[in-house]
């Protein structure tokens, strides 16, 4: 496999039960052997794509003390600016090469939630940013719980498992902006070898290629996708609460070639998370004599609080 492969969100939603269960296979095939896919037919349209970048690139191109305005003490980067090289991948030092910002979940009013999320920050001098990047989170999430109920199938429980949990879930929106390389990277990368913590990850085309996944055996591929595609792939705690049937892949964002460190990269993921009081432990119909249980039973927040203190987002 030199590529991740693609499918067609439309299949799922088409009334041909025989094209649902070709996603459904196609889907959780690809997401037990490689963890990624490119997916196409999804709710996100050109100009809200278009609209979203322009709004990205113009707050990121402001003066470093306005956009420090708005990297807020107390969150934790868990909303608005989080600047140049504070985070790192697990088990490094080194800040990865990159800023970013966190548009984060503004739930229903009968969402029952049992935390409290912490507001979005609003960015003055952009008076569409805010709503632009909350319409691209609203696309995504929908994009999301569909692409769960096609794995909640696969896995063979209830296709709206994942509804509750997913719905007014902590999931986070980043743009993230990997500057130009002025001078030789001591050790550090745009973003270090990782997997994602959440449930699943929906990465829009980003500007410049980078992006690279790593295979079973070993081997770095190129994930790039369609400009119409998004690539999903699996993340930690869905890893863990089907007990390794459903992988998190390593992947990474390379440095360019020498000659294009002039050249900025754009990417904008969307973390799929799910509510903290969901229970993260094993399935039972995912654990066997072959598959003996992998993991510790831990909620959904107490295994993201463990995790972002691990990439450098919150102190000990």
């Amino acid at each position: 496999m030199n590529k991740i492969p693609s499918v067609d969100l439309a299949d799922f939603l088409s009334e041909d039960p025989n094209r649902k269960q070709k996603f459904v296979n196609e889907i959780g095939t690809a997401y037990e052997n490689i963890g990624f896919v490119s997916l196409r037919s999804h709710f996100l349209d050109d100009a809200l794509v278009s609209d979203l970048y322009k709004e990205v690139k113009a707050f990121f191109a402001l003066d470093l003390a306005k956009k420090k305005q708005y990297e807020i003490e107390g969150l934790s980067g868990q909303r608005g600016y989080v600047s140049f090289g504070k985070e790192h991948a697990k088990g490094k030092k080194e800040g990865d090469l990159k800023e970013f910002w966190h548009f984060g979940q503004e739930p229903s009013e009968d969402a029952n939630l049992t935390e409290v999320y912490p507001e979005n920050v609003q960015v003055d001098e952009l008076p569409n940013f805010n709503a632009t990047g909350m319409q691209a989170y609203r696309m995504l999430e929908k994009t999301g719980i569909y692409v769960l109920r096609a794995l909640a199938l696969y896995i063979g429980v209830d296709e709206f498992y994942f509804d509750h949990w997913a719905s007014n879930g902590n999931s986070i929106l980043r743009p993230i902006h990997y500057p130009p390389i002025t001078k030789e990277p001591e050790g550090a990368v745009r973003a270090g070898a990782h997997g994602d913590i959440n449930l699943i990850t929906l990465l829009m085309g980003a500007s410049s290629g980078g992006l690279q996944v790593l295979r079973k055996d070993g081997v770095w591929i190129d994930a790039i996708p369609q400009e119409d595609e998004l690539v999903i792939n699996v993340g930690d705690m869905l890893e863990r609460h089907t007990n390794n049937k459903l992988r998190s892949t390593i992947h990474r964002v390379v440095n360019p070639p020498k000659e294009q460190w002039d050249s900025p990269r754009f990417s904008i993921p969307f973390f799929m998370h799910p509510r903290g009081d969901m229970d993260l432990s094993c399935m039972d119909l995912c654990i066997d004599e072959q598959h003996p249980k992998s993991f510790d039973d831990i909620m959904a927040g107490d295994f993201l609080i463990q995790r972002l203190i691990e990439i450098g987002h919150l102190k000990k």
